[in-house]
């Protein structure tokens, strides 16, 4: 004897039992493309950090030849070839960042970023000027700092690069630069204020340490500051010194100055050797 009622019930079991089947399988892929997504995140963070600049710069074409209207990979594919030394191609790169429906304020800051860094100071100010004010960034006055520099324009200078210390809590870099930019002034005394305090947030940059000996040999302070130095560094400061002592003119300082490179050093310090011999053979003569 059949019973239909029975045969219906099974045969709407199997319905549903396909639809929580189908219903399980899309949740499956749905969860593998969330996890897919979160490994490529990972993974484009790290090419974007420590990934070798040049295996970046292939991950990223690759990934941009494969998804061109993706902005992220184009972004990508832009940090990675200006941190390869490539800007040019680069700036070429966040033009067309800049020019996708996606595109933010910062991809101009980053094109701006790229064309400085490729020696195209009045197309970095032209992309600036584009950037709306409301959009206040680090890297922004950083970079208007050093366009305004670059176009001798020091009191523009000196506030864009005190507005970029006050964004960030690691200004070492920028307080270098303002430094720096003092000190192609002329302005000595400022400059070693600026070193000092760059010196402050990062004691191991050496360019501000040789910064800041240059700045206070320029105001005939030969001796070396209170800061944190290696032996080696120690030699290598004392040799900017006895340069900059040589070419004010102040020849005997510098010869010891040189000796005390020479003496300081770890090793041979072979630069310090030749500049001391050079320097008598003159006197000889």
């Amino acid at each position: 004897m059949r019973h239909p009622g029975l045969v219906v019930l099974c045969f709407g079991s199997v319905i549903a039992l396909s639809a929580c089947q189908k219903g399980s399988d899309a949740q499956v892929e749905r969860a593998l493309k969330d996890v897919n997504v979160i490994d490529e995140s990972n993974l484009n963070e790290v090419m974007l950090t420590v990934a070798d600049p040049g295996e970046a710069v292939a991950y990223f074409a690759k990934a941009v030849q494969d998804n061109p209207d993706r902005v992220d990979l184009m972004r990508g594919l832009g940090k990675s070839l200006v941190r390869a030394q490539k800007p040019v191609e680069g700036a070429q790169v966040w033009r067309q960042v800049v020019a996708h429906p996606e595109a933010m304020p910062d991809d101009r800051v980053m094109l701006a970023d790229a064309l400085i860094r490729s020696n195209q100071w009045a197309d970095a100010k032209a992309e600036l000027n584009l950037i709306p004010p409301t959009h206040e960034s680090f890297d922004r006055y950083r970079l208007e700092a050093m366009v305004a520099d670059a176009d001798k324009n020091w009191k523009k200078a000196d506030s864009f690069y005190e507005t970029a210390v006050g964004l960030t809590t690691r200004p070492a870099s920028v307080l270098n630069n303002w430094g720096f930019s003092k000190l192609t002034r002329g302005d000595a005394p400022g400059a070693e204020k600026l070193f000092t305090q760059a010196l402050t947030y990062d004691p191991t940059m050496f360019t501000a340490k040789n910064n800041l000996v240059l700045a206070r040999a320029g105001q005939r302070k030969y001796d070396l500051p209170v800061i944190r130095m290696t032996q080696t560094e120690r030699a290598e400061l004392l040799y900017s010194i006895a340069l900059a002592a040589i070419k004010q003119g102040d020849v005997t300082v510098g010869k010891g100055l040189l000796q005390q490179a020479i003496d300081t050093h770890p090793q041979h310090f072979e630069a310090a050797a030749r500049s001391l011999d050079a320097l008598d053979a003159n006197v000889q003569l």
